[in-house]
């Protein structure tokens, strides 16, 4: 298994949207959809993670509340205990903390720096691309030895 580092830099953009905690529902949600991403991670001024917010928080805890998504901050509805990684941990580890923990993405931090995040979909792909590259050499074995 590849580690998320060789997984980031397979990425053709690596780019990691961030929200602050006191702008609107409204804004994140604004900025998913202009960004074409399901989360954003909340940074407070420093850069600091305060938490991450996602498309499933919102229609969690605005749309199916009632609530307004100009009126409520992101801080009212994002999740603060957010689960990272590192660059060296494998595809394998991160699948395994998605699945136990039901989520889809995860900030990836190098020496207490945000160094970028994955998503299930960034695993998935990774996962097909190494089974395809298994079942080439597999054909090219067989068809190498019957000719």
């Amino acid at each position: 298994m590849k580690p998320v580092s060789t997984i980031l830099k397979a990425k053709p953009d690596n780019t990691v949207h961030t929200i602050g905690p006191g702008d609107s529902v409204l804004d994140a949600i604004t900025k998913m959809a202009s960004e074409s991403v399901g989360a954003l991670l909340v940074c407070e001024e420093g850069g600091r993670i305060a938490g991450i917010v996602t498309e499933r928080d919102y229609a969690r805890k605005v749309i199916l509340k009632g609530r307004s998504s100009k009126d409520t901050a992101v801080r009212e509805i994002m999740t603060s205990q957010v689960i990272c990684v590192s660059p060296a941990h494998t595809n394998e580890q991160c699948m395994a903390l998605m699945t136990e923990n039901r989520l889809r993405h995860l900030p990836v931090i190098d020496g207490g720096r945000l160094a970028g995040m994955i998503s299930i979909g960034d695993l998935v792909k990774d996962i097909i691309s190494e089974q395809q590259f298994v079942i080439d050499q597999l054909q090219h074995y067989i068809m190498g030895d019957r000719a």
